[in-house]
């Protein structure tokens, strides 16, 4: 066999064995995504202060903004002032009642005086009579005024209950003014600055739990009955200089029905048009996982022969 035949053999082999079909190493292939929360102002106003930066961890509960409050006080300083008012609307009966008192104190002495001339045949039982009478008038006087008092007072009182309410919304106003960072995490992205005027469900920045990722990867009907939630599965993650590094993560969640393949999603079979998306929690305690980073599922312990 000359040598430029043997050439050509190898040469067909080569490019034989290049063309061979490559076995993919994985199961399911993804991207990692976070939860992301988008804050917002729940006030109108001027942002007087924003103490955020992108990349910042930020604790749940730590005031992070400031809506400006000066119209809430005002309006509230208003409504304090009104309900001191309504209390000097108040009837005091208690002078008109006095009066009334002391002429019944004068009848009943009269009467007194006239029973007694009555016993000695020296005044008359009409007399008497006209006393009584006259006590009875006062006594209902006085409880007539007591009444209409006390009706009086209700009413003004009743006038309280609205402005009490009208100040416990602005309270609450005021309170939204004050933004409080929601959840624990990492500023992603900062969306507003002091001073811009901002309205109720502006957003302000977006913050999200880095140190748990999710890895949303997709698989065929195929392979679907194998997978399930709290299912260990090794993760595979690019390094730099090549090669993969294995983490340990677990299945959280799995579609309830399929969808069309995305396109940037590679799948063990290449023609398969429908798939479901599952998702794979990864700790990400030193921070090497990013959001949007490829990743790669492997159902079994040990990656696939290339």
């Amino acid at each position: 066999m000359n040598t430029s035949y043997k050439i050509l053999i190898f040469s067909s082999l080569s490019f034989l064995f290049s063309c061979k079909k490559e076995v993919p190493r994985s199961d399911a292939y993804g991207n990692f995504e976070a939860v992301e929360t988008i804050v917002s102002a729940e006030a109108n106003g001027k942002l007087l202060f924003l103490h955020v930066a992108e990349g910042e961890p930020l604790k749940a509960g730590e005031l992070v903004a400031l809506v400006d409050t000066t119209l809430f006080h005002l309006q509230k300083q208003q409504a304090a002032a009104s309900l001191g008012t309504i209390g000097k609307k108040q009837q005091d009966p208690n002078p008109q009642i006095a009066v009334l008192e002391e002429q019944r104190r004068n009848l009943v002495r009269e009467r007194d005086r006239v029973q007694r001339l009555l016993a000695d045949k020296a005044a008359t039982p009409k007399q008497l009579d006209d006393l009584n009478g006259q006590i009875e008038v006062v006594d209902a006087q006085i409880k007539a005024a007591r009444r209409s008092a006390g009706t009086v007072n209700t009413g003004i009182l009743g006038e309280k209950d609205p402005v009490l309410a009208q100040i416990k919304v602005l309270n609450e106003q005021i309170r939204r003014c004050y933004v409080r960072n929601p959840v624990d995490g990492t500023v992603l992205t900062k969306i507003a600055e002091p001073a811009e005027v901002v309205g109720f469900g502006s957003p302000l920045y977006k913050i999200a739990a880095l140190d748990t990722l999710e890895l949303r990867a997709y698989v065929s009907g195929a392979q679907l009955p194998g997978l399930k939630i709290g299912q260990q599965v090794s993760v595979l993650v690019d390094q730099n200089g090549g090669g993969v590094k294995p983490l340990t993560g677990t299945v959280s969640w799995i579609a309830s029905k399929a969808e069309f393949t995305p396109k940037t999603i590679q799948t063990q079979e290449e023609r398969v048009n429908l798939v479901y998306a599952f998702k794979v929690k990864v700790a990400n305690g030193a921070g090497e996982l990013k959001i949007g980073m490829p990743g790669e599922v492997l159902f079994s312990n040990q990656p696939k022969n290339q």
